[in-house]
């Protein structure tokens, strides 16, 4: 007997997506990894899963927030935030959604094996006075919570529960359980097949509580790894959109009758980061020490990097060179801040004889080939200019799931690293507190060199309580100084988001490389 509220849904799906619905098909140079939310704070990751987990809080297509899960919020106090759910939302199961996954998800993702711990950083307490209200009580003023969950998807309880998934997984740790394969949330789209680094294919969601503005039946996700296969692929019609556009075929691409290229400046910043805990480095020549626990020798990387020659040979003119871990775009960005240390080949040679290293020493670097634009050869033209230097630099890339096992928490196996970072928040609170925050377990998850510096910490502790917009980009402005003082990261750039698509495809690219499949739409 069918129930009645799937024969409801199939009666909303007949009116939803009618006969001129279509297949898009869509490919990425990498996989998403997991098909859990909480296993990886990667921007890829969270935008692919949040088609079918749903936040309290969404971004609309211009970024500004709006409700999703949430019909309301409010801060009832200075340490309270209260939301108010939405009813008659199910999971595409059809059970019933309530306060009480809510706080499950909560919990699940502040515990073990997941990687956005520190989302929540600022929160003391989960209550859910009643089935449709959750109350987050903060440890002081958290000015920017609601900013902080739009990535945070939210999870069935009975589901996780059900299918022996109530703990993430670990990804560092190359562990499994059923959310790492499978999907069931309250999304736009449900999970119809997986085939890890190959395809993944949805259909929509006939329980979804909002209209769809998509008219999408069918999504195919094709892994293309190979840059020229990619485009080839765009080329001959074999998919409707590449996610990562090589910039040496941007022209090509368009001006090929029927594509086109989707460009904009992004968020995020990469940068490259250096280890400076370990008594000695894992991945170097120098035995007893530790070289860039030495300031001089990590000026000395910094100013050897022809950061120009990136841009303009690497990049072909699609990144934006930086001396901050945010940039333009992210609250709390003064262009008179953004000053890079001056490139200086022979004085970076004089501060490494300095720092007694006369003749250089040899170092791994970790770096994917599958994550940002051009990653692997803007490490390839990184070991080239530190040669000149005597750093004698050994790469070391990798696809994004064995790169991201071996560089992030909790194993932090690196000496040297290429990442790049985009605060989901648009707020440099993000940047300062998860890359070069002091390592507890939830601030500096991703300040995998592990700088540490006591009046950093206390200035990201006053910038996140802090409600003074003046006062605050103080703070901000000193914090970010510091870091410069301190060379605890080598910025380079903040790079361009570039898409390609076919013409009689619509879509919505946003500033931190999100790609929600909800505003999607194939034909005109």
């Amino acid at each position: 007997m069918i129930r009645p509220f799937l024969a409801a849904a199939a009666l909303a799906l007949s009116l939803a997506f009618p006969v001129q619905a279509q297949t898009f098909r869509w490919a990425n140079d990498g996989d998403v990894n997991s098909m859990d939310p909480y296993t990886r704070s990667e921007t890829f990751l969270l935008t692919f899963n949040a088609n079918f987990y749903e936040p309290l809080i969404r971004r609309d297509r211009n970024l500004r927030l709006e409700p999703a899960l949430a019909e309301s919020w409010e801060q009832v106090d200075p340490t309270t935030w209260r939301f108010h759910l939405r009813h008659n939302v199910r999971f595409s199961d059809g059970t019933p959604f309530t306060a009480e996954d809510v706080v499950f998800s909560i919990v699940r993702a502040r515990g073990p094996g997941s990687n956005i711990q520190a989302y929540f950083a600022s929160v003391a307490e989960v209550r859910s006075p009643d089935p449709f209200t959750v109350d987050l009580i903060t440890r002081g003023p958290s000015p920017i919570l609601p900013e902080e969950l739009t990535s945070f998807g939210v999870m069935s309880k009975a589901w996780l529960e059900r299918n022996n998934a109530a703990r993430v997984a670990d990804l560092t740790s190359r562990e499994e359980n059923f959310a790492t394969r499978n999907a069931m949330g309250t999304g736009p789209f449900l999970l119809a097949s997986r085939e890890p680094d190959r395809r993944t294919v949805l259909t929509p969601n006939p329980l979804w509580w909002d209209t769809p503005v998509h008219n999408l039946t069918r999504v195919e996700f094709n892994v293309i790894a190979n840059d020229a296969t990619r485009v080839a692929a765009l080329l001959s019609g074999e998919v409707d959109m590449i996610y990562t556009v090589p910039p040496q075929d941007m022209e090509r691409i368009g001006r090929t009758a029927g594509l086109r290229i989707i460009q904009g400046p992004e968020l995020r910043t990469i940068y490259l980061g250096m280890d400076q805990m370990r008594p000695e480095l894992l991945k170097s020549d120098v035995r007893g020490r530790n070289p860039f626990q030495d300031v001089r020798v990590r000026r000395a990387v910094y100013q050897a990097i022809d950061i120009e020659a990136i841009r303009s040979r690497v990049m072909r003119g699609q990144s934006r060179p930086t001396g901050q871990i945010f940039g333009p775009g992210v609250n709390g960005f003064l262009e008179a801040n953004d000053t890079r240390l001056p490139l200086d080949v022979d004085g970076a040679r004089r501060l490494l004889a300095e720092a007694g290293y006369p003749n250089g020493f040899g170092v791994t670097l970790d770096c994917p080939n599958d994550r940002y634009v051009n990653d692997e050869g803007i490490c390839t033209a990184v070991v080239s200019m530190l040669a000149r230097i005597g750093v004698r630099v050994t790469l070391a890339a990798q696809t994004r799931a064995r790169f991201f096992t071996e560089v992030n928490g909790p194993r932090y196996n690196t000496s040297f690293y290429l990442l790049g970072w985009t605060p989901n928040t648009y707020d440099a609170q993000n940047s300062l507190f998860n890359l070069a925050g002091t390592r507890d377990g939830t601030r500096g998850v991703f300040n995998n060199g592990g700088y540490s510096n006591p009046r950093f910490d206390a200035l990201v502790d006053q910038i996140t309580i802090e409600t003074v917009p003046a006062r605050r980009q103080e703070l901000i402005t000193e914090a970010s100084n510091l870091l410069r003082e301190d060379v605890a990261y080598i910025p380079l750039h903040q790079q361009q988001v570039v898409w390609a698509a076919r013409q009689n495809i619509t879509l919505q690219q946003q500033a931190d490389n999100g790609f929600p499949l909800r505003l999607v739409r194939v034909g005109n």
